[in-house]
């Protein structure tokens, strides 16, 4: 399939308006069924009364609760949809569910790899791939935390590198921190989250210290630098965003000084490496499902809304040129669809 994502600069990119609003999602479950809460206006060309059926949703925690607002959404005008969507991990959800054949669709806070497209077409699975927003991936700190509010990508790496050991402390990182051992609570290896942040930080996908608490659900590594003063950890934007007084977000300095994780400073390109695209992959050939197809075109034409994509979840939103772009290509692989 075509590597859009390849288009992407994995370092610098500028997607989309940013805008900071309140408190709708409080970042991600385990599991959710899309109800009928949402305030959407409809979606795509079916009627509300005709779409009925079930869609399956696996992948990215970090996608998963832009997914989950959209889906609660599309079912205001399409009761008759059941969406199931379940936080599996971007790489969890591809390996176990997707490119099996048991989901229907993958969120993905990474671009898919070359390995996974192979074992998806093994199974006669045709990913496609949609950008729905844009990342400010989020390294934060315990609120008493005093020292470390800025921290270079080298200090990031530091900790974070596979060289890192339990005994590691603050002030092995800076002479002037102090004597404590650093506590860490991160992304799994099944998520899109960690490889992404293993490719920026240490250079190298998956090379990451083994000294660490690791988890697809952000609450947990939230709650880990909550009870510890001596701890760190990251996550995708969305949480920290909907629950800033709960943690302390680190400033970012790639070389040009410390820039804070917002959606301004991800949409303008200037918080590097962590602004990151977040994508969801429909499997082609279930495109041909009418409820499917709707429900992929109305995710398409609300990752370019303020109000859903920044003021309720906490991402950065597709411009309207770049969600045209998607819409297009999605509808041509929907004319393609088994």
């Amino acid at each position: 399939m075509p590597r859009k994502a390849d288009r992407i600069s994995r370092r610098k990119f500028v997607a989309g308006v940013g805008a900071t609003g309140a408190l709708a999602l409080a970042g991600c479950s385990e599991q959710s069924n899309g109800g009928g809460d949402g305030s959407g206006d409809g979606g795509g060309d079916g009627g509300s009364d005709q779409l009925s059926g079930a869609i399956s949703i696996t992948g990215s925690s970090t996608v998963f609760p832009l997914a989950t607002a959209v889906a609660e959404q599309f079912q205001e005008d399409h009761p008759e949809v059941n969406i199931d969507i379940q936080s599996t991990g971007s790489g969890g959800g591809f390996e176990n569910f997707f490119c099996p054949g048991d989901s229907d669709i993958n969120n993905a806070s990474r671009a898919i790899k070359d390995s996974e497209v192979s074992n998806c077409q093994d199974n006669g699975v045709e990913p496609h791939e949609i950008k729905v927003a844009t990342d400010a991936l989020t390294v934060v700190i315990n609120n008493e935390n005093d020292w470390a509010t800025e921290m270079t990508v080298d200090q990031l790496a530091q900790i974070w590198g596979p060289d890192a050991g339990e005994d590691q402390m603050w002030s092995d990182i800076n002479s002037d921190w102090p004597d404590e051992t650093i506590a860490r609570f991160g992304a799994a290896e099944t998520s899109g989250t960690f490889d992404y942040f293993t490719e920026v930080i240490n250079g190298e996908e998956g090379a990451h210290t083994q000294a660490y608490e690791p988890t697809e659900n952000d609450r947990t590594i939230v709650q880990g630098v909550q009870g510890n003063p001596h701890a760190i950890g990251y996550f995708g934007f969305s949480y920290y965003f909907n629950n800033p007084d709960a943690v302390t977000a680190v400033a970012v300095d790639d070389g040009d000084g410390p820039v804070e994780p917002s959606l301004e400073t991800a949409s303008s390109g200037e918080y590097t490496p962590l602004a990151r695209p977040l994508f969801t992959y429909p499997n082609v050939n279930q495109l041909s499902e009418e409820h499917i197809a709707e429900f992929c075109r109305y995710f398409v034409e609300q990752s370019a809304s303020e109000e859903v994509v920044a003021n309720q979840v906490g991402y950065v939103p597709n411009t309207q040129e770049r969600a045209d772009t998607e819409l297009e290509e999605l509808n041509a692989a929907i004319e393609n669809a088994n």
